[in-house]
Parts: C-alpha cells; structure tokens; sequence
C-alpha cells in the first residue's frame, strides 16, 4: 500500500471574511502525480503552502508525513548550493550579481533538484524559462520517484508530467483522472451532460405547465356549466345529484392541477451551459493595410553593446498572418520586437502601419477610471461588444467596475491585452504575453489572436499556445533569423 504524504481534513482557509478554500478531505500518495489548475486568485498556490506549513488553515488539519521541495513562484532564490552540474546544465552562475527573471528559475530549479525529496510542491516553474529550460524540467520531472504536486499554466507540461488534475473552484478541488487533456474532455463532457439535462428539465418543465394548464381550464368550463339562472335551476332541480358531481369532479381537477404544480416546484432545475459568444475584432477602413509585407528587413544586424544578436539577416513579415517568434532566452526575440517598434535602422514598416506593444512587464494604471471606463475611453467598439470583450478576458461581475488603479497585476495584464485588441492599431508586438496568465486566460487570449483582422507578431516558449495561435513561426538561433 502506497505511503500518505499529506492529509488534509476540514480544512477550511478564510481571508478577509471570504472562504477561500473548503476542503473535507484529500491526501496525496507516495507517487501521486497531480496537476493543479484554476482561475488566478482561486486558491492553488494557497493549496500547496498549507502542504508546505506557510500557511496555517482557519478550520481542520494539514499532516505531512514526509520531506518536501518547495519551488514557490515568485520568491528570489535562497543561499542554499546547487549542484554544479545542474548548474552546468541550465548554463546559470550561482554567484552572478544580476540575474535576469529566466535565470532566477534555473538557479532555483538547480537548486530544488540538487537534493532528492519524497514529494515536491511546485509552483509556476515555467514562467521565464525558454524550451531548454522546460526541457531540463521535464528530464527531472518525467521519472521522479515521489509525489509530484504541480502548479502550471502550460498545458504541454501538464500534459507530459501528471496523471491526476484537481480543480480548484469556487473554493472546492474537483479530482479528475488522466492528465490536462483528459481533464478538458471530462469537461466536454460534462457541458454536454448539462446541456441534454437543461433541455430534459425545460421539456418537462413545459409538460408539466401545459398539463397544469388544461386541468385548470377544464375545472374553470365545469364551473361554467354549473352556473345556471334561478329558471334553469328550478327546472333542473331533479339534477341535484349531477350538480354535486360536478362539484366533486371540478375540486379533483383542481387538486390534480395542484398536484402538478407541487411536481414542478419539486423539479430540480438545471442551468443551461454559459457558451461564448464569438468575438471578431474588425477593423475600420482607415486601417487597412495593402503591403503585403507590411515590415521587412534588409541585411539587419542586431546588437546590443558589444554582442551582435542578428547578423546580416532579412525578412518579410506576411500581411494578416499570426507569427511566432522563437528561440532561446537572450537570442534576441524581445529585442527585436522593441527595434520594430521604434522603427530601427534596416526596417522598411509600411506608414500607414499603426503598432500596439505588449512588453514583458509589470503593467500599472493611474487614472481613476473604472475597468469598462478604461476600454470605453481608448476604443471606437460599443458597449455591449466592449462587455463581451472583458467578460472573454475573465473581467466578470462587478470586476468591471473595479478601478484599475487597484487591479492586480494578473487582471491589469488581462486589461492591457483586451486595451490592445480594441485600440486603433493594425499590428500587434505581443512580447511574452502569457506569462503570469492562468489557463482559461491564455485560451481566451488564443481565441483573441485568431478573431483579430491585423498581423499578430509574438514572442512565447508556451508550445501549446505557439501550436493553437500561429500560422508562420520564425526562430532565431547563432544570430540568424529562419522561418521554420
């Protein structure tokens, strides 16, 4: 029998007066292999720091039967050694002054593998990492002999590396078996389930009120019949028995009509499932663009200081197209996409080419409009498809009217990104762009890029979102730039 690692019982986790998690039990096995998934803010990185002892729940027990590795997102690495090797191998520096945001996870992740652990808890270990980086990862990872608990946006990963999902919702885990594919065809499932249980409960719903209904009008025409003038009643008086019937016969009807009313109260109601509406960014007739290779470059060479990035290189960017760009972390995806923008030396851009830029950054806003004022203000669509945008982009309920002076750094992403679409640009820079997004996001930014009209150049190592949103991908390596 497989040993327990972690126990949790009762467990009730509340911040603020909201009930963040609520968990009667769950324990994770000796060789679980369980992926963590969710809308930001619903609880996963909060599930594996009541494993790790950060957190302590308001309700319950957590009980931790073994040693652990905990790689915690956002933290800076610790003091702790590494093993050279490793080090070698993720082509980090342990001493180095300054490291740039993909070599803080390689030194961390060097530094979690150094020492074997009976469980590990991670969390976000791709963010930052190029496809060597996640390919390290997935070399520790694919054989480890221990509980894996693993939080990750990218669902390639999810799908290489876990055999169970749970779910945080609404404060709950759903446990579902097989890894994220599987996890999203149970889903399917499910919404279809719910949709013939919708239109089951709406057919007898409907049965049940026209039955109802006749009963009824059948009880008002015996009524009728039996009212009758003093005249008629006088010469009908030998009726007396038939009258009573009648009564007797309208009150059962009446109970009856009762009867089917108390079943339809009874009836358990099912919601009908929340399909998106397609959304089509069009764009207006001032922006359309007829080079059809609205960007090019001719025998560009790229540096920064004294290292050359590209050498001699050109290209022609595709009108209309949704273009990846590719390659390792420092080869100059980002920088080239920075050099487009400010129109460098070596790049013929079309003048009537109007370029919106998403950065890899922390965005913040100062003004003190709301969530819609913000889109309502900087776009030329109405309301009702500007609403549809932002509710797309997880912006549901009252997050609409949030100021977004105080958003949170996933939701002022979102927010930059919906700015973006909407604007008045006819060429998206979209730099690293599903960092720090969680799943359903990335899905919704994917559906973004394949209703937008313009040309979508990005930069991403999310082989998933690359596979879903690009229909050209180029890749940079030993400073050239090759369409693959």
């Amino acid at each position: 029998m497989e040993q327990i690692c972690f126990e949790l019982e009762n467990v009730d986790v509340t911040y603020l007066d909201k009930e963040v998690l609520k968990i009667e039990r769950l324990a994770v096995h000796q060789f679980d292999r369980i992926g963590i998934v969710g809308r930001n803010g619903a609880g996963k990185s909060t599930i594996l720091k009541l494993l790790a002892g950060i957190v302590q729940p308001s309700n319950g027990k957590v009980n931790c039967h073994a040693d652990f590795g905990y790689f915690e997102q956002v933290e800076a690495p610790t003091a702790s050694e590494a093993d050279p090797a490793l080090l070698g191998k993720l082509n980090v520096s342990q001493y180095a002054d300054v490291l740039s945001g993909g070599e803080h996870t390689r030194l961390k992740l060097a530094q979690l593998f150094t020492h074997y652990y009976e469980s590990l808890l991670i969390d976000e270990p791709t963010t930052h990492l190029d496809h060597d980086g996640i390919s390290f990862l997935l070399d520790e990872l694919r054989y480890y002999y221990g509980a894996l608990l693993l939080i990750s946006h990218d669902r390639a990963v999810l799908d290489e590396l876990v055999t169970t999902i749970w779910e945080v919702d609404d404060g709950k885990i759903n446990v579902y078996f097989g890894n994220y594919s599987d996890y999203m065809a149970q889903k399917q499932l499910e919404r279809e389930q719910q949709s013939q249980a919708h239109e089951q409960y709406l057919k007898e719903k409907s049965r049940l009120e026209k039955a109802s209904q006749e009963k009824m009008k059948k009880a008002q025409k015996i009524a009728k019949d039996g009212s009758m003038s003093k005249k008629e009643s006088k010469a009908k008086a030998n009726r007396m028995f038939e009258t009573k019937s009648k009564g007797s016969s309208q009150k059962a009807i009446q109970r009856a009509a009762k009867s089917i009313e108390h079943r339809m109260e009874k009836l358990e109601e099912v919601e009908a499932v929340q399909e998106e509406r397609p959304i089509v960014f069009r764009q207006s007739k001032a922006l359309e663009l007829h080079n059809k290779f609205p960007i090019m470059a001719d025998s560009l060479t790229l540096r920064v200081g004294e290292k050359v990035l590209l050498d001699d290189v050109s290209f022609q960017i595709p009108l209309g197209k949704k273009i990846a760009i590719t390659g390792s972390n420092g080869s100059g995806k980002s920088t080239l996409l920075h050099y487009i923008v400010y129109d460098g030396k070596g790049l013929t851009i079309s003048p009537k080419a109007k370029l919106g830029y998403f950065r890899q950054m922390s965005y913040q806003f100062t003004s003190d409009e709301t969530v819609l004022q913000f889109v309502k203000n900087r776009s030329e669509y109405n309301e009702g498809f500007l609403r549809s945008v932002l509710h797309s982009m997880l912006f549901v309920g009252t997050d609409i009217q949030k100021s977004v002076k105080y958003l949170s750094g996933g939701e002022a992403t979102r927010l930059q990104l919906c700015h973006l679409f909407l604007g008045e640009y006819n060429i998206l820079l979209l730099d690293e762009p599903t960092n720090f997004l969680d799943i359903q996001a990335i899905e919704a930014l994917e559906n973004f890029i394949t209703s937008y009209e313009g040309t979508i150049i990005f930069v991403s190592h999310d082989k998933q979102f690359i596979e879903n949103a690009a229909e050209v991908q180029f890749h940079i390596s030993d400073q050239k730039f090759m369409q693959k």
